[in-house]
């Protein structure tokens, strides 16, 4: 990611913003979408996703699994659209906390979010299992399930066994053939299967890709991609946790019914092979998806790269106590992504590079994306900023991180919009329409639960016309199984790659939920 001045940042804040204006007052369907958000007093999330105020009586949900991030789903769910009726977790800190949060704004907890006469009547269960045997009592029609990876599938399959709808965190599955089983029994059983990569409710990136859509970058060659954390100092790993004194009590014969060996798999399951799928399903899974985005959602053509554990668990490297940690999943990683240019099909060489990495060792740059056009460069920041800037060229005014822009309709060929600069960094003021469309702080969390709960009441009796689902682009979810699927086989493809060492092209038919092809059986992985 680049190191740029705060004055940089700001010219490039204001620069996406004064696009983003430009674009959506030039195209009369977003121009229209965001005037009746305004009129309706929707939020611009309901607006971009297509949705609308909820009618009838908010979605009665379960919540199974209430760690770091069932509490935030907990602390961003919409009260108008969706009813918490009970929650369900194997760890009672987990119960507990999901009740009182943790002291911030993040996880707010139920007490703080509902007031503590509703959050006293929501039931308490110590596991789906046991949530699932009160379903009809409790009237449940849904769950969010953010549970460790390996359960994902188990549980959605059990809850959508019993009828209900299923919203389950990313990565969808541990496994592609549980990804299929999952998406065949949402269709058998006429229900929704959504997945959480926030990224496509959030306004933010919907803007950003508009800008690419359009034609604002000229054609995008590389998209570099990363999340770096720095967890070497002693004592310092936000991913190995200890064990609660409330939780030290499970007992591991029953904690195996769930998959788990024992407390310390159940708490510290990112780090195990069998319960997480290490950073490329837990991190990068969300930045590949990202990347897809940009590139209109096509299918990449091969992955190949690095992957590693050589940080933890090596004598003499780091600290003492990193020398005999247990992990399984690598602690650094380096993947390329070749995706399919605009004119692959007539020539094979037309390919955009998408490179990620992520690594414990070093958090100097912070995690994004950037999107390297031939005529703009676009920086995704820690999802929560956006900056753009001209790439400087012959007949134009230069361009770079220090140079205001604004966008001209109709002056590339073919009638496209095309970036200008200002002769100075000072500029004119940037039109933005009165928005900060740069730094649009939501996620996309309350969205995609509130366009989840919105497409149960009005498109769940006829989600799946033909055998597929409601396309995004007629309203349906944005992140459905078949979407999210394609995640997975990314994520889980490029560990393969980087555990066979070697460069893997993707099969057309690992990504058809009908078909029994998955990259597990193509490479002799067990599963």
């Amino acid at each position: 990611m680049p190191v740029l001045t705060p004055e940089q940042e700001q010219i490039g804040k204001d620069n996406f913003s004064g696009a983003v204006h430009a674009m959506n007052s030039a195209n009369v369907n977003r121009r229209e979408m965001i005037k009746a958000a305004a009129a309706g007093g929707l939020g611009l999330g309901a607006a971009f996703a297509g949705y609308r105020e909820l009618k009838g009586e908010p979605v009665r949900v379960g919540f199974i699994g209430t760690g770091d991030e069932g509490n935030i789903l907990l602390s961003e769910h919409p009260p108008e659209y969706m009813d918490v009726v009970a929650i369900a977790d194997l760890r009672p800190s987990n119960r507990e906390r999901a009740m009182i949060g943790d002291g911030n704004e993040h996880r707010v907890g139920l007490i703080n979010k509902l007031g503590a006469d509703k959050a006293g009547k929501i039931q308490v269960f110590d596991s789906h299992k046991a949530m699932l045997d009160k379903a009809k009592d409790l009237k449940l029609e849904a769950v969010v399930i953010a549970t460790p990876l390996m359960t994902h599938a188990p549980i959605a399959l059990d809850c959508m066994s019993a009828g209900l709808h299923v919203l389950t965190e990313k990565l969808m599955a541990r496994t592609i053939p549980q990804c299929k089983e999952m998406i065949r029994t949402a269709r058998d059983n006429n229900l929704l299967l959504a997945v959480g990569h926030q990224r496509h409710y959030s306004v933010l990136y919907d803007n950003a890709n508009n800008l690419v859509q359009n034609g604002l970058l000229g054609d995008l060659k590389h998209i570099r991609a990363q999340w770096h954390r720095n967890n070497s100092f002693p004592a310092g790993d936000s991913w190995r946790k200890g064990t609660p004194g409330a939780d030290r009590g499970l007992k591991a014969d029953n904690l195996k019914g769930f998959g788990f060996e024992d407390v310390n798999q159940l708490v510290n399951w990112r780090l195990y092979n069998k319960t997480g799928g290490g950073l490329m399903a837990e991190l990068g899974s969300h930045q590949m998806d990202a990347c897809s985005i940009f590139l209109g959602k096509v299918h990449p053509v091969a992955v190949s790269g690095f992957g590693g554990k050589n940080f933890y668990g090596i004598p003499g490297v780091g600290p003492k106590d990193k020398w005999d940690d247990d992990r399984e999943i690598d602690d650094q990683i380096f993947v390329t992504f070749e995706f399919p240019g605009a004119q692959y099909a007539e020539n094979d060489r037309d390919k955009c590079i998408v490179t990620y990495s992520s690594i414990n060792t070093n958090k100097f740059e912070p995690y994004g994306e950037i999107v390297y056009g031939t005529r703009g460069t676009l920086f995704m920041k820690t999802e929560k900023e956006a900056m753009l800037w001209k790439e400087d060229g012959r007949g134009s005014v230069g361009g770079g991180p220090d140079q205001r822009l604004w966008v001209i309709s109709g002056s590339a060929a073919g009638g496209g919009p095309v970036m200008e600069a200002y002769e100075t960094t000072s500029g004119p003021k940037v039109e933005t329409g009165g928005t900060d469309w740069a730094s649009n702080v939501s996620r996309g969390y309350t969205e995609e639960m509130e366009h989840f709960c919105y497409a149960i009441r009005n498109q769940g009796p006829d989600y799946w016309p033909g055998g597929q689902p409601i396309s995004p682009k007629e309203g349906g979810l944005r992140c459905n199984g078949i979407v999210a699927m394609a995640d997975a086989i990314m994520a889980l493809t490029a560990n393969i790659a980087m555990d066979k060492q070697q460069r893997i092209e993707f099969n057309a038919d690992w990504f058809d939920p009908d078909s029994d092809a998955c990259p597990e059986e193509a490479f002799g992985v067990e599963i």
